[in-house]
């Protein structure tokens, strides 16, 4: 059996479960290791362009009012790899490519492959999505395997919140600085499980445009910055949008210096594992005195204030 992955979450959900054998025909997003050993089978139109965050919403935005789309199949690989089953997405059209545009190549193939569209709402859905994902490839008890795990690190992070009776936190996570987003789909639950509550996200729905206004007025004790598809050098660039607004420096998160960047992959990049190392550092940032931050991931965030210092 050959399967496709046209969505980097579920490379890496392969990946982390071993399965990666049955792996070939990936998209130019997926975790480098994939870009290594795998087919690209998907591209982007914009790939190689440096454009700003605004930039880059103005182009997502027009194409998608025009019915468009910025990705498309390199049908030549694909009819190469000729797989059996294709994971595709339907959660966001705008930064992925999606089963409609799949099908439209898939279906010209010799042997058609059959369309899995992978589309989580929730944090469990994403786990039900490991399962999914497991049982295609004829390994179920893998992918139980795999989510109990996954599960078991949640457990531990919050039996510390009952045995010191940690109280939760209000918390704004942007997907996005300009124009400003708040967070939706799992990441609110995310946020529920490391001690927080984010009252301005869409749990289990689309992110939105919000505005300053509405930030001011919640005024959250812990701000985490994760634009979707920035690591935080990137973020670093579009700080200023931030701090150019009169009322930035007088937020409780900005003058208790509990303002955080993270990398967005442990966030909008819907992989059970990645998820659950966002749920171990949301923790940290949000109750550093109870929680320190795996090795392996200390790099994954880091104090806004501390890396300007350390950069100045």
């Amino acid at each position: 059996m050959v399967v496709s992955s046209f969505m980097p979450a579920v490379t890496q959900m392969i990946y982390d479960m071993g399965l990666q054998d049955y792996l070939d025909g990936v998209t130019f997003e997926c975790p480098a290791i994939a870009l290594e050993e795998k087919q690209v089978a998907v591209r982007y139109k914009l790939e190689g362009q440096t454009l700003t965050s605004e930039e880059i919403n103005t182009i997502f935005s027009k194409t998608k009012t025009e019915g468009g789309t910025l990705y498309y199949v390199d049908e030549p690989v694909l009819e190469n790899i000729a797989p059996d089953i294709i994971f595709t997405q339907d959660v966001c059209d705008v930064c992925q490519i999606d089963t409609e545009c799949v099908a439209t190549s898939a279906y010209k193939l010799p042997k058609i492959p059959k369309l899995i569209s992978i589309t989580p709402n929730s944090l469990e859905d994403v786990f039900e999505n490991a399962l999914t994902i497991a049982s295609a490839l004829g390994k179920e008890d893998v992918g139980i395997h795999y989510v109990q795990e996954l599960k078991e690190r949640i457990y531990a992070i919050i039996d510390i919140q009952r045995e010191k009776r940690i109280q939760p936190k209000s918390v704004l996570l942007l997907e996005w600085i300009d124009p400003l987003f708040n967070c939706g789909h799992w990441i609110p639950h995310q946020i529920a499980y490391a001690g927080g509550m984010d009252l301005l996200s869409h749990p289990s729905g689309d992110s939105i445009v919000i505005s300053w206004d509405k930030i001011v007025k919640y005024n959250p004790e812990v701000i985490i910055i994760a634009p979707c598809g920035y690591g935080i050098e990137r973020t670093v660039q579009d700080m200023l949008f931030l701090e150019e607004k009169p009322e930035w420096s007088s937020l409780k998160a900005v003058k208790n210096n509990q303002v955080f960047i993270a990398d967005f992959d442990m966030f909008t990049q819907s992989s059970a594992g990645t998820l659950v190392d966002g749920i171990e550092c949301l923790a940290v940032m949000i109750h550093s005195k109870f929680y320190n931050a795996p090795k392996h991931l200390s790099s994954k965030f880091c104090n806004y204030k501390d890396l300007l210092v350390s950069n100045s």
